[in-house]
């Protein structure tokens, strides 16, 4: 099969990019002097034994970040970000990833190097065999390993081109073409991508330290790989795992997943499921860790070799024996370069990226990064490759600096905004929350619609389905419908027996202004029948004008087309955040103010005061930005004051009536201060609305009056989808981790 030929037709070219990848990171927890972590695994992770994104390899300090299958690079560093950032922010304090592939400095007596603490025995038992086997020292290398799978549509559409021979046999022809021709070329990726020229202390007790520097000490004989006598062969499926099993039952190896080689051939859990499920898809285990990339790899990297793999299906192969060993020499000629050398193969490797580029035009593949001229570059100039910029920058310091160095500033941009995940940053910040949480305790994530912050959750056999972080199967799909509708909302608390503010609804601002002498002597409140995070309200805590009333009108209508006008309660307001019958966490919220200093005017003030890094936009931080608007505008006025005006020092000057967060207000945790009565109302008036996750607001006059006392307090409001990213990160007063809470009452088996 002339596999270039059929890359090219028509119906295939446009889906050269089709595929699926993902990645596992490798990584050894240090401390701040950069010396092996010797807290244990982090308990923070849960069970390890089935965590999907976070495990431990050979060692205890070996961590083993996992993203899932993803679409593409963009896609696939997203999640690389994320659980990079979840391990960060688990691990203890002042702990860290070292981010070499090389190990930092090993104990003297190797012993000490402690094996990982699993559960399953035949876990424990297979690492004491491979320190048995090959050292310990050698176990704590760590690297990158890169799943890449051809898409779907790419592949039926090539299968086209040879529909006489069965699917899965063809896409075991296709990878297996693939594994050959990268088995051949792969000391490119070594030159390139190498990036462990030196090791650190008592890695080498038995060699001279003469051998270094070196490209890749990972990728050479002085790294882990399989004893000499281990041999495959790759010339078809069946002579692979006759040979695998072989060296099994001769007992050159232990069992099948000790053959290590540069690229795996996957498709089941076994080596030995390829023969019923073929090759689905392969893995590439020869990539180091990048020391200057924050994940250890990058998007561009992953475009590379994504587009190598590619290269290799399009490129020829010569169908001998030495295929694949030629390239296996070369490949251990490259690791063992001086960095800053010219590669002996240069002439192949100028030959190689020449016909990457012709396929590329060829194919018309829209690539966004550079990596082309960038791998052309570092062929002319060795001093560019990855390798010798970490050499350069050791012999400028040590590569135990370097690494501490580079560890310290990963460790500080994951607890830069702790609020955040990395590669979600885009979505609303209680959904971020919940998928860190999710993230860390082993729940399994998909993002389903990540616009509209739909999520699925897989955990303990079950799924499910969670919208805006707290709307889950749990409530039934009245309930936000009833919660959306004021009127409703009122109705049903009210025949219940709880307090609410007398009012009227209106359909148009003229019946609205007929009833404005209804109103005229009283303290009211303006705002739209159905709205969230406090948009389009205004409120009169003295009676107002005819002109304020209208103003207030106008901007409700903005936001709903019906409108209610309420009795303005006064007191305190607090929301409590009810889970499943229990108050999970009070905030008392500031409306959004600014406090004068008598020389800047409220403008500049506001201006000041949203450089707080804590506040930001469409709920992405934990408190918003002040806006100054109609509302700030109008409220000002109240207090005789103008967005131009100079605040004498220390007043307290108010933009907004209504305090939630959304709208600038400050968050200040209260769950400690409020009596259990009042929580117990809040609770009952949650189940009164047959509600499993609400936030309901009540106004408090008097705390110590008890709450069956009449007009103690009155609800204001329900909310079926309460922001719980102010009581994680409250302005003031105790975190409350609510976004925990909703992921145990999901799955209760979270340990």
């Amino acid at each position: 099969m002339d596999f270039k030929v059929m890359l090219q037709q028509a119906n295939v070219a446009p889906l050269a990019l089709s595929a699926r990848f993902g990645v596992e990171r490798e990584g050894q927890r240090v401390d701040s002097t950069g010396s092996l972590a010797k807290s244990p695994h982090p308990t923070t992770f849960g069970n390890r034994n089935y965590h999907p994104y976070i495990q431990t390899d050979f060692a205890e300090t070996q961590l083993e970040l996992i993203t899932p299958v993803t679409n593409s690079p963009a896609e696939l560093m997203q999640w690389l970000a994320a659980i990079h950032d979840v391990a960060y922010r688990s691990l203890p304090e002042q702990e860290a990833l070292w981010p070499l592939s090389m190990p930092p400095a090993l104990p003297e007596n190797e012993c000490e190097i402690k094996l990982a603490e699993l559960d399953a025995f035949e876990d424990v038992l297979y690492r004491r065999y491979l320190a048995r086997e090959y050292g310990r020292r050698k176990q704590m290398v760590s690297g990158i390993h890169f799943n890449f799978e051809f898409g779907a549509d790419l592949m039926q559409a090539l299968h086209g081109q040879e529909p006489t021979l069965p699917f899965q046999d063809f896409q075991t022809e296709v990878y297996m073409k693939v594994a050959r021709n990268y088995l051949r070329y792969h000391w490119l990726i070594t030159y390139l991508y190498g990036a462990a020229p030196i090791s650190e202390a008592n890695y080498f007790m038995d060699q001279p330290a003469s051998v270094e520097p070196l490209r890749s000490i990972r990728n050479s004989k002085y790294g882990y790989r399989n004893h000499e006598d281990v041999k495959v062969s790759y010339g078809s499926l069946e002579q692979y795992l006759a040979d695998i099993a072989k060296l099994v039952e001769t007992g050159k190896l232990s069992e099948d997943k000790e053959y290590y080689a540069p690229l795996r051939l996957r498709g089941g859990k076994r080596v030995q499921d390829l023969k019923q499920s073929g090759i689905r898809y392969i893995e590439l285990r020869d990539i180091d860790i990048q020391p200057f990339e924050r994940y250890g790899f990058s998007a561009k990297q992953a475009e590379f070799l994504q587009v190598f793999l590619l290269l290799m299906l399009w490129l020829p192969e010569e169908e001998t024996p030495e295929w694949v060993a030629q390239g296996a020499g070369q490949n251990d000629a490259v690791a063992l370069e001086h960095p800053y050398a010219k590669t002996a193969y240069q002439a192949e490797g100028e030959w190689l990226l020449a016909e990457m580029q012709q396929m590329m035009e060829e194919l018309h593949l829209p690539l966004v990064s550079d990596f082309l001229s960038w791998s052309q570059a570092c062929l002319q100039d060795p001093t560019l490759t990855v390798a010798a910029q970490l050499l350069a920058k050791a012999e400028a310091s040590s590569q135990k600096a370097v690494a501490i160095q580079l560890a310290e500033e990963y460790r500080h941009l994951a607890w830069e905004k702790p609020y955040q995940l990395a590669g979600f940053t885009d979505m609303e910040l209680s959904t971020q929350i919940l998928l860190f949480d999710a993230i860390q305790k082993g729940v399994k994530g998909t993002i389903l619609d990540q616009a509209d912050q739909f999520l699925q959750l897989d955990f303990a056999g079950r799924r499910e389905y969670v919208k805006n972080a707290n709307m889950t199967s749990k409530d039934s799909y009245v309930v936000p419908l009833m919660m959306a509708n004021k009127t409703v909302t009122k109705k049903v608390l009210q025949q219940a027996g709880f307090p609410v503010p007398a009012g009227g609804e209106y359909d148009d601002i003229a019946s609205a202004l007929r009833a404005f002498p209804h109103y005229q002597n009283r303290a009211i409140v303006v705002k739209p029948k159905s709205t969230n995070y406090g948009l389009g309200i205004s409120i009169f805590k003295e009676p107002t004008t005819l002109a304020n009333y209208e103003q207030a009108l106008n901007i409700a209508f903005s936001e709903d087309s019906a409108v209610l006008v309420e009795e303005f309660l006064p007191g305190t307001e607090y929301r409590f955040f009810v889970l499943d019958g229990q108050v999970k966490g009070i905030m008392l919220r500031v409306p959004a103010n600014v406090v004068g200093d008598g020389q800047h005017s409220v403008r500049e003030l506001v201006a000041q005061k949203n450089q707080d890094p804590l506040r930001g936009t469409h709920h992405r931080s934990p408190l918003e930005l002040i806006q100054l608007g109609p509302i700030e505008e109008l409220m000002l006025a109240e207090q005789g004051y103008t967005f131009d005006s100079v605040v004498p020092t220390g007043v307290t000057v108010y933009l907004r009536e209504n305090s939630n967060v959304s709208t600038g207000g400050d968050s200040i945790d209260m769950t400690d201060e409020i009596p259990q009565d009042y929580q117990a109302a809040a609770a009952a008036a949650v189940n009164a609305l047959g509600a499993k996750i609400s936030g309901i607001d009540l106004i408090i006059p008097d705390l110590t009056v008890p709450a069956k006392t009449p007009g103690a307090y009155g609800i204001i409001e329900a909310n079926f989808n309460p922001a719980m990213h102010m009581h994680v990160y409250p302005y003031a007063g105790k975190s409350r981790r609510l976004t925990m809470a909703v992921l145990k009452y999901l799955f209760p088996e979270i340990e």
